[in-house]
């Protein structure tokens, strides 16, 4: 029987507020048993940018990912964020280990090719080290990851967060029993976006597609489900969204996909 796994991914605006990433990691360090934790840090990265005063380019909510831009995500991602968030698991006696993809060549990726934008360092995950990450979870360590993957040839790349929880969940889904969680600010998948009560429960694939037509699922929340849907055709036994207190299991308010 395989040992049960959380991996967790937590967004930005969670990060981004002090007393909510506190909540948050307390609820996290809580969690029995084996765990992961994948984050990214958009907003502190585009904050850093502006001060330096750089560009933020971005096409259809995607950053472009130059050279300059690439050092302040590393610097953020990889340095500040990463070693606070497992400074603070160690304050909580969660005995944590930050990762980036290029560790152990853990992910390594890439460069999005170009077709119609040209995303720069940005890296599309080609293969997952689960070896090494299986060896970090049963010596008891929980990893960390940050949003930064690497092509096995001295370059660092840009990667989106969720795709990279996804990814860790469907190459360890064949060692463990892995439940996958993203947690965010908002309840779950909305009906109505200004509306928090407003949880969709259950989505499966036919509700999925009614809800891309309809409109109610758009921009970021697309990408997102398409990863949590590729999870669970790729052996990851349940897939959630919603706030933090859902790790808990002291709320049924957010939204569970299956297929």
């Amino acid at each position: 029987m395989k040992q049960s796994l959380k991996i967790v991914k937590i967004g930005g605006h969670i990060l981004d507020d002090s007393r909510a990433k506190k909540e948050f990691l307390t609820q996290f360090a809580a969690i029995d048993g084996l765990k992961l934790l994948v984050h990214g840090g958009g907003k502190s990265a585009t904050a850093l940018s502006k001060k330096m005063q750089l560009d933020v380019q971005t096409v259809n909510g995607r950053r472009i990912t130059d050279a300059q831009t690439l050092e302040i995500i590393t610097m953020v991602y990889a340095g500040k964020i990463n070693t606070s968030i497992v400074a603070m698991l160690q304050a909580l006696n969660c005995n944590s280990v930050g990762c980036s993809g290029a560790d152990a060549n853990s992910i390594q990726s890439v460069k999005r090719p170009v077709s119609e934008v040209d995303y720069g360092f940005v890296g599309d995950i080609q293969k997952v080290n689960s070896n090494y990450i299986s060896i970090l979870l049963t010596a008891g360590l929980t990893p960390v990851f940050s949003a930064i993957t690497h092509n096995k040839k001295g370059q660092l790349l840009n990667t989106n967060a969720d795709t990279i929880a996804a990814s860790l969940a469907k190459s360890l889904a064949d060692v463990f029993d892995v439940t996958l969680y993203y947690c965010f600010e908002k309840t779950g998948v909305l009906e109505d976006k200004n509306n928090d009560n407003s949880v969709i429960k259950i989505i499966d694939k036919v509700k999925y597609k009614d809800l891309v037509k309809s409109g109610v699922v758009s921009d970021g929340m697309l990408p997102k489900l398409q990863n949590c849907f590729d999870a669970l055709e790729n052996q990851v036994s349940k897939v959630c969204i919603g706030q933090p207190s859902m790790l808990s299991d002291h709320s049924n308010n957010y939204t569970t996909l299956t297929l």
